[in-house]
């Protein structure tokens, strides 16, 4: 069979490189890809992002079913246009997606389904909103409304820094369009929970860590993740339970309720406290980057065939098996990352892949037979290992054979499970 996965970075290309493994399939196409989908088996990009191409593509190559990567192509509708043809595409709708397309929609459907989250306010009016944080004291989180790539959110420890994230999320020369949604700050330890989702049930995918934060010590602004590791020690599996019982299971329940059942990669970034309850921080509708790449280097049960019961709405029916080592992430960061990546720089020393080792590709390009940085989050470097430590020594083996100008990357991913 042919598949089609719609996207072009790390996530993509770990998705894409795991369906290529199935005896099943012949070809996986990425839409667009990057020069690392480019040099995989099997895996072939396309130059194409127009929903109108890609369908006539599907229709006219026998494309089996289409995975959908990134979270723009689900807010504008993809899956609604492939459905209206008879095609099959694993993914939200666009009113579905709206869980990650719109934090306010977000924390309503929350606080009506009793999903444990933040207080919170929503603003349109940044006197309003500045005046409500100066009565709740910092600090404080500041969210963008809408959909940002993994960076609409500030945590501001100072009432200055909520002051200024209030400035650049609230223009007010846009008439009154933007929104931010004002939450308390959480304690505690984050964890990522990601479920494929098909209506009705759902399957839990291994749990998993990500790093917000540009520098060591989790210093320095949000970033959309530089690296990950999975499992994540914090989710044990009594909070494993809770969530799949006190999250996943309303999410699933209240969007059928409201006519939006969901289907595709539910994503639930939690915070679980030092007393061990749990708060959603945030929903994504889709797959995290860079927690996609160690789960996929654990996933032992082909891919294919967990797509087609979700598809084929028998996910109650699907179990998953799990490489028992740790697999631990960096991301390797262009020049400039976040505020102003430099692209074009070229890339040496980029390591073969083994079984225990892999270079998934984010933001990178093809030029003059050279692979050239093509946006911020360069590379993920993946590896597997008995323990966090040696997974983590593994990965850091190979990012210190990989070579560009300005690469940035942090030293110590995987420390909060170390110190367990």
């Amino acid at each position: 069979m042919k598949l089609l996965v719609i996207g072009s970075g790390g996530r993509e290309h770990a998705i894409a490189w795991k369906l290529a493994q199935s005896p099943r399939v012949q070809k996986v196409y990425v839409a667009p890809g990057n020069a690392g989908t480019a040099l995989e088996p099997n895996i072939e990009n396309l130059p194409i992002t127009d929903f109108a191409e890609l369908i006539s593509f599907v229709e006219n190559e026998n494309i089996a079913f289409t995975v959908v990567g990134p979270e723009a192509p689900l807010a504008a509708g993809v899956v609604d246009c492939f459905r209206v043809r008879g095609l099959k595409i694993f993914g939200p709708t666009r009113k579905a997606a709206q869980l990650e397309s719109s934090k306010d929609f977000a924390k309503q459907f929350m606080v009506k389904n009793n999903i444990p989250t933040a207080h919170y306010q929503t603003f349109t009016d940044a006197a309003a909103a500045r005046a409500y944080v100066d009565e709740m004291g910092a600090p404080i989180v500041i969210k963008a409304d809408g959909l940002a790539a993994g960076k609409g959110v500030v945590v501001a420890m100072t009432l200055t820094e909520a002051h200024a994230a209030i400035g650049n999320m609230l223009p007010g020369d846009d008439g009154g369009k933007s929104r931010v949604v004002i939450e308390e700050f959480l304690q505690g330890e984050e964890a990522s929970f990601i479920v494929m989702c098909d209506g009705q049930s759902a399957l839990p995918l291994a749990t998993s860590q990500d790093h917000k934060r540009l520098l060591d010590g989790d210093a320095g602004p949000n970033t959309g993740g530089m690296g990950a590791y999975s499992p994540a020690p914090v989710v044990t599996p009594e909070i494993h339970a809770r969530v799949m019982r006190e999250v996943i299971q309303p999410v699933l329940t209240g969007m059928a309720l409201d006519g939006l059942p969901f289907t595709g990669f539910l994503y639930a970034g939690l915070m679980i406290s030092p007393e061990g309850d749990i708060k959603v921080l945030e929903f994504n509708c889709r797959m995290g980057d860079p927690e996609t790449q160690p789960i996929m280097m654990r996933l032992k049960t082909d891919l294919v065939d967990l797509m087609e019961a979700a598809l084929d709405y028998k996910l109650s029916e699907a179990s998953t098996d799990w490489d028992r080592r740790v697999a631990l992430g960096i991301v390797m960061a262009a020049a400039g990352y976040p505020d102003a990546p430099r692209k074009g720089d070229v890339i040496n020393g980029l390591p073969a892949a083994t079984a225990e080792g892999h270079v998934f590709h984010a933001g990178t390009t093809e030029r003059d037979g050279k692979v050239v940085t093509n946006g911020g989050r360069v590379l993920c470097v993946t590896a597997l290992g008995d323990t966090v430590k040696q997974a983590q020594r593994a990965a850091y083996a190979l990012c210190d054979q990989i070579q560009f100008d300005g690469a940035q990357f942090r030293r110590d991913i995987g420390h909060r499970a170390v110190r367990r």
